[in-house]
């Protein structure tokens, strides 16, 4: 009986390479945060005290719905470095690019674009 020779991990080459991508994404989703908590910032001091009441209104509803959106994008930003730290953790363990439902290896493709994935494609496409 043939035993197929299969990759349990990747090399170390490899996880350097990988290690590269998501600090060059956490350095970069960082700034991002940064930006979104700055415009936040700005709009807690955007002063529209000088306007006409039915504007300021308007105003006080847009500046309502401004906080929302971005205290939503700067909480999907945080968990969004959060898994990428993670992911560096994984990196350190050697276990970084096996999918926690199969074991297998996922594709270089998927975590070029998705570092953070814990998942295959294959795995990914079951849960549907």
């Amino acid at each position: 009986m043939e035993q197929e020779n299969l990759q349990i991990r990747y090399s170390d080459a490899d996880l350097a390479e990988f290690r590269e991508i998501i600090v060059k994404k956490i350095e970069k989703a960082q700034a991002d945060l940064e930006l979104i908590k700055s415009a936040y910032m700005n709009d807690l001091n955007n002063g529209t005290d000088d306007t006409s009441p039915t504007f300021k209104a308007f105003e006080e509803g847009s500046e309502t719905m401004s906080k929302e959106a971005n205290s939503a994008l700067a909480i999907r930003q945080e968990k969004f470095i959060r898994d990428l730290k993670n992911a560096l953790v994984r990196i350190e363990n050697k276990t970084y690019g096996v999918c926690r439902v199969t074991g297998k290896l996922i594709e270089k493709e998927r975590l070029k674009v998705v570092p953070h994935a814990t998942m295959s494609m294959e795995a990914k496409l079951q849960q549907r």
